[in-house]
């Protein structure tokens, strides 16, 4: 194996690929720039990964979105962008510091009347949602705690339809995903997930290894094909 393969390597690709492929965009560059200031967790997903949640929403027609884990709305805001007119997204967010820099970032993008920030926690806001009838949810973007992710996922069926696109983010955690002995709660999260998914008969499913300015990770894509729990009673 070549030696000069690995993250330095990744991130560089990542670059060369954005600086091709991304327009420049004052207001992506500012929601990374004021989240790095007000001392956000660099954790929001990379450009080439925002434009890949971008591309999947038109591709499926997304009217509208759910996601659950804001961070400082990046993402957020490069899916919001593939809505029709008359689109919405929610979004929802636990740590009121993260909703406080998103809800700028998502203002100074020109986006205010098309997303609905949520801020709590989410097995909290998930009820809510459903008791206000809103969804089905065309296109689910699952970036939150990953302890979580198989309550998250659990909701993403409920709140969805068939034909929804379910997308989970960071589910191979540098490849720990497969020790089963593991005691990171992050790495069983992501287990328990991929059980659930592997015993649904109402998704069809994959998982992506990825590289890039992000390391090594990956992402899990369910599609729903069978009625969700909503019309179940």
């Amino acid at each position: 194996m070549d030696d000069t393969v690995g993250p330095e390597r990744w991130g560089a690709v990542d670059r060369y690929l954005a600086g091709l492929l991304i327009a420049p965009d004052p207001a992506l560059d500012a929601a990374l720039e004021s989240s790095a200031a007000a001392g956000l967790p660099s954790i929001q997903v990379a450009p080439t990964q925002g434009k890949l949640l971008h591309l999947l929403a038109r591709a499926v027609g997304a009217r509208q979105i759910l996601e659950i884990g804001t961070l400082g709305g990046y993402s957020t805001i490069w899916m919001a962008r593939a809505l029709p007119p008359g689109g919405r997204l929610v979004t929802l967010e636990v740590n009121p510091r993260h909703a406080e820099v998103a809800r700028s970032n998502i203002d100074r993008a020109g986006l205010t009347a098309v997303v609905d920030l949520r801020l709590g926690p989410a097995l909290e806001t998930l009820p809510a949602l459903e008791r206000e009838g809103q969804g089905p949810f065309d296109l689910v973007f699952v970036d939150a705690d990953k302890p979580a992710i198989p309550e998250y996922f659990s909701w993403a069926i409920r709140l969805s339809r068939p034909g929804t696109l379910i997308v989970v983010d960071n589910v191979i955690r540098e490849g720990a995903v497969i020790d089963a002995g593991s005691e990171d709660p992050n790495v069983q999260g992501v287990r328990r997930f991929y059980e659930m998914v592997a015993g649904e008969s109402r998704v069809s499913a994959t998982a992506i290894q990825t590289v890039g300015a992000k390391s090594y990770d990956g992402f899990a894509l369910a599609l729903v094909e069978g009625d969700s729990s909503r019309t179940e009673g």
